[in-house]
């Protein structure tokens, strides 16, 4: 595994460079520009008055929380239509938002957010592999900066947030394990893995298949150890940014 060259010289085990941006989109309660190596999503968390009317007919007490997500036309070598003007979400982006809305969800107390809704918007300015999990890790660091606004407004009386969350894909690639892949080896990867965990180190979901290939249990048992591996040190790279953050503030 060590002597496996990656394009940059990365290590198989090694993350992309990780960096967040705070304040990218001012008009947001919330936001941070996340960047996963090349890979840029822009992440914006907006909180509104009011709860969808489903839950107003079914009495479920409490706030919701939702995602929507797109990727920008210029976010790819050829220029991706929007979905409006197909008149419709491509599967593909419908799956990646309720992606992102579970995820967040598995971190908070709706209750606590009162008669709330919580938008988090993710938008790709440029895709090189792994923009769901860049998404999904952007979005809870807007939710933490937008949430702290609001306790200092006193707006919220106790933060919803019970958890972090944070997101990595891990994979097969030439019969080497990778973390965290770019777009190169993700499109020609015999395995593609996206592992969503909490701080806390509980799942909130596992996706994975073989392209064309399968994969044996000790081969999952190692994509799920890799992945691990990078989720611990994203949410530590989430926590320290937030702490100087806030601090600043």
């Amino acid at each position: 595994m060590a002597t496996f060259e990656r394009t940059g010289g990365r290590r198989p085990d090694e993350l992309r460079p990780i960096s967040f941006e705070a304040n990218f989109a001012p008009h947001a309660t919330g936001s941070v520009l996340v960047r996963y190596g090349s890979t840029q999503v822009i992440c914006a968390a907006t909180i509104e008055p009011g709860v969808p009317t489903w839950m107003k007919q079914q009495g479920v007490k409490g706030g919701w929380l939702t995602a929507e997500y797109s990727m920008l036309p210029y976010s790819t070598h050829e220029r991706k239509a929007r979905d409006i003007n197909k008149g419709r979400l491509d599967g593909r982006t419908v799956e990646i938002q309720r992606l992102i809305g579970r995820s967040l969800r598995a971190a908070v107390d709706l209750d606590k957010l009162g008669q709330n809704t919580l938008w988090l918007d993710c938008d790709v300015l440029q895709a090189d592999g792994g923009t769901r999990t860049a998404a999904i890790t952007g979005a809870y660091v807007a939710a933490r900066l937008a949430v702290q606004k609001l306790l200092d407004g006193g707006r919220l009386r106790e933060s919803p947030l019970i958890d972090s969350v944070a997101a990595v894909s891990a994979g097969l690639f030439g019969g080497n394990l990778l973390l965290d892949l770019a777009y190169l080896e993700d499109k020609d990867a015999e395995v593609d893995f996206n592992v969503v965990m909490t701080g806390q180190g509980r799942f909130v979901e596992v996706q994975g298949s073989g392209e064309e290939s399968t994969f044996s249990q000790e081969q999952l048992g190692n994509l799920i150890a890799l992945a691990q591996k990078g989720l611990r040190e994203l949410s530590a790279l989430q926590a320290a940014f937030l702490a100087r953050q806030l601090l600043a503030t």
